[in-house]
């Protein structure tokens, strides 16, 4: 690969690099930015995190550099791992001396000790993070590549420094790692690579579920995130951590009837929003949209393949993915319930005649993710007959001018009736108790169905004439 090196320079230039540069010489410490920054630099992607690492103390050099940066830096030391970090403008910089690791086979906490610029260049996870810059004034830009990682990046290759077996065992993270580099820069596992993380797949079950989260957050958050998650699945990762997606895999056909492959279509349906949405929750509701199909399949001689009620099934199945992957159960797991669970809603009325009430319905129960909802539901549109697509956009155009419309006149999303329990309790006299629920029922579906408008008067009267059907008397008007 042809590097630059006055691109390469110029991109060091500025006050954090020109102080690291400074406080290195005082020091008279060899100091280099390694890893990922470079990569990104020879690769023109932005990059924040700045790794140094240097021939001596990383904690002394970093303690020089924020008191040269002044009040603007914070400086955050850790003893117990010989490191620290600077914060100075939305930039962090890590800092650690130059050294060597040993593993212990039950954890992937290495025995660290003082090591060499090449000792600490072997540790590193691929040789596309290998590569170093040296910082100081004499040799300011030299480039350090002792595995060939810019002949790999000119290859669009992911393969690891040393040998690959030790590397993934030694470090499980580093698999996910690998898919995650392939699926956001879109280079390939080299076949030894690739062959390594399947024999060392079980070595996970060492990690910690919110490290194997985090990597799955950014792979799903990649330009292109089926890459991962294809990749996941042929190194028998995916079937370890949610088999549940697995378990969407295979067409079964009977009587010459055969249904789609539903994890292809799962990674499709998720391409396709990564077009429209970086939102990380939205692309795990569209991983997780038909999660229940497996569960709720059927074959009917008449019908065919059904998957009834899948929405449902999959909206249960949901907390158990959370609490295993150590995901947020909060109004997180509560976004993508309600999405999993309404995905149908948009589309059912794309094949119907759109009514008022039904729109009214879908508004109340998305409320303020209803856009998001319309997204996922355009995204699940996967169909390879262009007349189909178009005739459900054209569809999917027509609900959303409708959810448009009717929020505008009706004032639907996340509403509640003018009259609540505790009016209705006062209204009638009543205890709190079955009846109250009912008429608060009836009320919220008269105001969904368009049989009164959403204001007190109208309520209130409707509100009456109900009661009365069922013997109940207002005691007084509130």
């Amino acid at each position: 690969m042809e590097v630059n090196f006055n691109e390469i320079q110029k991109k060091l230039q500025g006050k954090i690099f020109e102080v690291i540069t400074e406080e290195a010489d005082k020091l008279q410490i060899e100091t280099y930015i390694i890893g990922g920054y470079v990569r990104d630099i020879i690769l023109h992607r932005p990059s924040e995190d700045i790794d140094v690492v240097c021939l001596g103390s990383g904690i002394q050099l970093a303690r020089a550099v924020a008191g040269n940066l002044g009040r603007n830096a914070r400086l955050f030391i850790f003893k117990n791992f010989g490191t620290a970090q600077v914060q100075y403008k939305g930039a962090e910089i890590e800092f650690v001396g130059a050294r060597k690791e040993s593993y212990n086979r039950d954890s992937r906490k290495p025995v660290v000790e003082d090591g060499t610029l090449e000792d600490d260049m072997q540790r590193r996870d691929f040789t596309i993070n290998a590569l170093a810059i040296r910082i100081n004034r004499e040799h300011f830009g030299e480039l350090i590549d002792p595995f060939n990682g810019l002949q790999d990046m000119e290859d669009l290759l992911i393969r690891t420094p040393l040998d690959p077996d030790i590397t993934f065992s030694d470090d499980p993270l580093r698999m996910f790692r690998a898919v995650r580099f392939a699926s956001q820069l879109g280079f390939f596992i080299k076949p030894e690579t690739f062959e390594a993380i399947e024999r060392n797949k079980n070595r996970i079950e060492i990690l910690s579920k919110e490290r194997i989260a985090d990597e799955l957050n950014k792979i799903i958050l990649s330009p292109c995130p089926s890459v991962g998650f294809d990749l996941l699945d042929k190194t028998g990762l995916l079937e370890m951590i949610l088999p549940e997606l697995t378990a969407l895999k295979g067409v079964e056909t009977k009587e010459g009837v055969g249904h789609k492959d539903n994890f292809s279509h799962t990674l499709k349906v998720l391409d396709n929003l990564a077009r429209t949405s970086d939102n990380l929750w939205l692309r795990w509701a569209a991983l997780f949209h038909d999660i229940g199909k497996p569960g709720s399949k059927r074959f009917d001689p008449k019908t065919g393949w059904t998957f009834h009620a899948h929405e449902f099934l999959g909206m249960k199945m949901l907390r158990g993915i959370f609490q295993r992957l150590r995901f947020p159960l909060n109004d997180k797991l509560k976004y993508i319930e309600k999405l999993v669970i309404l995905h149908m809603r948009p589309i059912v009325l794309s094949d119907d005649e759109v009514t008022d009430s039904a729109v009214r319905r879908l508004l109340f129960e998305a409320g303020n993710d209803v856009d998001d909802l319309m997204l996922l539901c355009e995204a699940d549109i996967t169909s390879k007959n262009p007349e189909k697509v178009r005739r459900f956009l054209a569809n999917f155009r027509l609900v959303r001018s409708k959810l448009k419309e009717i929020e505008e006149k009706d004032r639907i999303r996340n509403f509640q009736p003018p009259i609540d329990g505790l009016q209705i309790m006062a209204i009638f006299n009543l205890p709190p108790g079955r009846m109250v629920g009912e008429l608060k029922t009836a009320l919220k579906d008269a105001i969904l169905d368009g049989v009164v408008p959403n204001e007190y008067c109208a309520v209130y009267d409707f509100l009456v004439k109900t009661a009365g059907e069922k013997g109940l008397v207002p005691r007084t008007k509130i």
